[in-house]
């Protein structure tokens, strides 16, 4: 395994620092105050603000960084690990300043995988110009959606056309008007194969019989800066049959390749956004005094700060080992590093916000310092792409399975 970083790559990240420096992190609490303002807080498409920063993220190369084939940089996971972990820095603002923001980014990695040329030409293009939003809409309120196979909504064909009906929520980014287009995962054969129940379609938003009512709040945070989390309710939806990706009976399947690049995207501005939170707990340690000598000096404060720089530097070599993976052997053949990944860094960058917190005293708690809702995104994270407790129980089997033949007892 080679982590080094190449030519292109530090270029990027040279590139990227600068951005990041000179108008992402001055603009922070203008794009804040900017959706406050707006009548629809959650349309951050239309501020002024994002309109700066993605022009010049466009001017500089650092847009759709992400997206790995031509339509995309072209970038390797591994290099975009290193750019990913820097834009994290500003989970709010950089990634989507650079059009590397979920759910867009899966939803555009899932229609060049899997979508036809019409369905790229209406829908994929105006996404990678920066022109639409979309929303990927799977969770269900009324069954236990860790299990993808469970989902109730029914897609049923009906002549040149299928029909939807049921409800999604916590559909990240639908609050925006600009997400036109929603990706929506339901049943369309309850008595096929388990796997083989699921389908996936595309439902414009406009269309007759989506209703958008209200946005999820996330621990009293309804993270207006991505959207929000809405409610959606589908009631007897018509769309061309020709909106179905892929075939009927793929959807499942289609989720699963979606869902692993976005978990090791998760990962990486995951450990860009705790690298802020130590500086942040290094600098508040520096400059606060308690018992007569600073924080820094106190012993509990050294520790946590140790600790915390030994949990980041063991996750970065993970994610990245991950990276490597699914370059060179797949998303299938990293299939048990992407679980690591997916429950270790949560809980890591949670623990650390939350030592960050504690150093930050009361006003770590509050609006005057960015802890607060870093804690209640990293919290989310550990249910987002599936609970930790499911990543583990498929771990765990799949360790034992290699235990038990590796000892002949298979």
């Amino acid at each position: 395994m080679d982590f080094s970083i190449d030519d292109r790559t530090l270029e990027l990240k040279k590139e990227l620092e600068s951005f990041m420096e000179e108008f992402v992190f001055p603009a922070e609490d203008e794009f804040a105050a900017e959706l406050e303002a707006l009548d629809n807080p959650y349309q951050w498409t239309a501020s002024k603000v994002m309109q700066r920063l993605r022009a010049e993220a466009k001017k500089r190369g650092l847009w759709n960084l992400f997206l790995p084939g031509e339509e995309g940089a072209g970038l390797t996971n591994v290099q975009y690990a290193t750019l990913a972990e820097v834009s994290g820095r500003s989970r709010t603002l950089a990634p989507a300043a650079m059009n590397c923001a979920a759910p867009d980014t899966g939803n555009m990695e899932l229609l060049a995988q899997f979508g036809t040329e019409e369905q790229k030409k209406r829908w994929l293009e105006p996404m990678l110009k920066g022109t639409m939003r979309s929303a990927f809409a799977m969770t269900e309120p009324a069954v236990a959606s860790s299990d993808a196979t469970n989902v109730e909504m029914r897609i049923e064909r009906d002549g040149d056309a299928y029909v939807i009906n049921g409800r999604k929520w916590f559909i990240t980014g639908a609050l925006n008007p600009d997400a036109e287009l929603l990706i929506v995962m339901g049943k369309t054969d309850p008595n096929a194969e388990r796997h083989k129940q699921q389908s996936q379609i595309i439902v414009p938003r406009d269309t007759p019989g989506v209703d958008v009512s209200r946005s999820m709040e996330v621990l009293g945070y309804s993270d207006k800066f991505n959207g929000g989390h809405g409610d959606i309710a589908f009631t007897d939806v018509r769309v061309p049959a020709s909106n179905l990706i892929g075939g009927e009976g793929e959807g499942f399947a289609i989720a699963q390749a979606r869902l692993g690049p976005g978990r090791i995207h998760h990962c990486m501005r995951a450990i860009g956004m705790a690298e802020r939170a130590i500086s942040a707990m290094c600098s508040r340690a520096d400059s606060r005094t308690a018992f007569g000598k600073k924080l820094s000096d106190q012993g509990v404060i050294l520790d946590w700060i140790a600790e915390s720089r030994v949990r980041i530097e063991q996750l970065r070599v993970l994610v990245l080992k991950t990276a490597w993976l699914m370059d060179t052997v797949g998303n299938k053949g990293a299939h048990t590093e992407i679980q690591a990944i997916k429950i270790a860094t949560p809980a890591a960058v949670e623990w650390i916000l939350d030592k960050a917190i504690q150093v930050h005293g009361a006003g770590g708690l509050s609006q005057d310092f960015d802890l607060a809702s870093s804690f209640a995104y990293a919290r989310t994270l550990r249910f987002a792409d599936g609970p930790d407790e499911v990543h583990k129980n498929s771990l765990a089997r799949r360790e034992l399975k290699r235990q038990r033949a590796e000892s002949g007892c298979d």
